[in-house]
């Protein structure tokens, strides 16, 4: 009996004992798409895209892994040192201006007012939190 590879579904690796060659069942690959959606952005992991609204926002690469480490942790506080780690992958930082310098275009492509935020906000000497609902005035 072989065993199948598959590749292309999230964080799940596996193989499968195939009985006849070749044949793998059709629903095996009905998995439905994630995406993760807060307030009126939405995000695909998968593909890298995101939308606010029905319209997509082109986003950097770093700027996608800025807002996917804040959306995927929406209501919490998420600290400087977790960003550095988690989006640039260094446990050291001289400046906190990388992470500010990103947050500003985010904001700015997500139409997130930087002076009133209401998607992300900062939680002074504390991180960076993705609201999970649009902040009472």
């Amino acid at each position: 009996m072989g065993r199948a590879r598959l590749s292309g579904i999230p964080d799940l690796k596996m193989s499968l004992p195939i009985v006849a060659k070749g044949w793998v069942p059709a629903d095996l690959f009905a998995y439905p798409e994630v995406v993760i959606k807060v307030q009126n952005i939405s995000l695909d992991p998968e593909s890298r895209r995101a939308w606010r609204g029905p319209d997509e926002v082109a986003l950097s690469r770093k700027e996608f892994d800025l807002v996917h480490a804040l959306i995927t942790r929406a209501g919490d506080i998420v600290t400087r040192d977790e960003l550095m780690r988690d989006v640039w992958h260094t446990s050291f930082w001289t400046s906190s201006k990388t992470i500010d310098v990103h947050l500003g275009w985010v904001r700015r492509k997500l139409g997130d007012d930087s002076r009133s935020p209401h998607l992300i906000t900062t939680i002074r000497g504390k991180g960076l939190r993705f609201e999970k609902a649009t902040p009472a005035a």
